[in-house]
């Protein structure tokens, strides 16, 4: 059965259109577009939402002509050659996930140009219970970040600062709210807390953006947060 088959967590309304809009933090943009990636529902929701501010675009656009003709100029000759002069100087660009891609191994398309590769070219580092992770290179606006939680184990008890998203990709995890498998995505905010618990049977890997430090409930992760930046 196909990943989108099974999602039963998807992306709220809210998440999406920032996302159209281009106003999430890179992290959570990550987050996003693997999602969409494994979700023909949230896909096709995307696409209406970016068709939509593309009319409210191009409706802005014209009533401003109309409401100032004289506003328009016309381009000068060496436009086009000073633009791409300024590109060039500006150096290569960080080029953002794209929301529709094939996924051919574990991970979506969005989430292995990030890595490198596969689930293999991750870095992981321990932090503690068998539990691992791996940071990735986003803005410092959200941080973003590999999670193996091997079967069985659980996350400590925490509560957000800000807002937690979490997408399943291997296995399956279970806390107070529900059961999260592949490609469904979690949305944790200050309101919340749990203690996730990785289900028997198979490892649970996931990518986890969050834009503020978790709250610990217990000592020793309290303790170890700021050396394992979570």
């Amino acid at each position: 059965m196909k990943v989108s088959a099974m999602i039963r967590h998807h992306i709220s309304d809210s998440l999406l259109m920032a996302y159209s809009a281009g106003q999430l933090p890179e992290a959570f943009n990550l987050v996003v577009a693997s999602h969409v990636s494994m979700c023909d529902e949230c896909r096709a929701r995307l696409e209406s939402f970016d068709a939509v501010g593309g009319a409210l675009l191009e409706a802005s656009l014209e009533h401003a002509h109309d409401q100032s003709p004289a506003a328009a100029a016309p381009m000068a000759a060496d436009s086009l050659a000073a633009t791409m002069q300024r590109i060039r100087a500006a150096g290569p660009a960080r080029r953002e996930p794209a929301p529709r891609s094939v996924r051919r191994g574990l991970f979506p398309t969005p989430l292995a140009s990030y890595v490198g590769g596969d689930l293999g070219a991750v870095k992981w580092k321990p932090v503690g219970g068998g539990v691992r992770q791996a940071i990735l290179p986003t803005d410092s606006t959200a941080s973003a970040r590999l999670l193996y939680i091997p079967a069985g184990v659980g996350v400590p008890d925490h509560g957000h600062r800000g807002t937690e998203l979490t997408l399943v990709l291997q296995g399956a995890f279970s806390d107070a709210y529900d059961r999260f498998g592949p490609g469904d995505l979690e949305i944790a905010t200050a309101d919340d807390e749990h203690s996730p618990v990785a289900e028997a049977g198979a490892d649970c890997i996931c990518l986890a953006a969050t834009d503020a430090p978790l709250k610990f409930n217990t000592f020793l992760p309290r303790v170890l947060q700021p050396f394992l930046r979570i």
